[in-house]
């Protein structure tokens, strides 16, 4: 049995208690470079374990994911149990983003803007890396470390995801 799931806009009230919204709206925190660059400040929470054993460090990567469509088939969550993991988009393609409480709670589907990135607090179960179109590039922030840090979950019904 499939299960549906709608998309919904992504937006800083809505993902909380997943993570942060990275984007530059509104006015900036500051003006810097002679006037010239709005700073959008510490947009975000980093965590990367430092009560683990062993400690991780920070990493950027870069990703290259291959575009998915909607309605798109989620059979398995993942998440990190010891470090946050940020999203950047390297594009202004809006990019899908799925989240989860837990296995067991009903995902919840969002669709990015575009010029949206995201931050996932440490442990957050969500969906994978899933652009829209190509190129599907990204800078990841996250943990980078000895000790494994992925846990996932395949769900015995899978759910379409389908625009909302």
């Amino acid at each position: 049995m499939t299960r549906i799931l709608r998309t919904e806009p992504l937006s800083a009230a809505a993902f909380a208690p997943f993570g942060e919204v990275l984007e530059a709206s509104g006015a900036p925190d500051r003006l810097i470079n002679q006037g010239l660059c709005g700073r959008f400040h510490d947009r975000a929470r980093l965590d990367f374990g430092a009560d683990t054993t062993p400690p991780g460090r920070v990493g950027i990567s870069v990703f290259h994911a291959w575009p998915r469509a909607l309605p798109y088939r989620l059979d398995m969550i993942e998440r990190h149990p010891e470090g946050s993991q940020a999203f950047l988009p390297m594009t202004e393609n809006p990019f899908l983003v799925i989240v989860a409480q837990s296995p067991e709670v009903t995902p919840r589907a969002f669709l990015t803007n575009g010029a949206q990135g995201i931050n996932l607090h440490r442990g957050t179960w969500h969906g994978v890396l899933t652009p829209l179109a190509e190129p599907g590039l990204f800078a990841v922030v996250d943990r980078i470390g000895t000790s494994a840090n992925l846990e996932e979950h395949w769900f015995v019904s899978p759910w379409l995801v389908e625009r909302g």
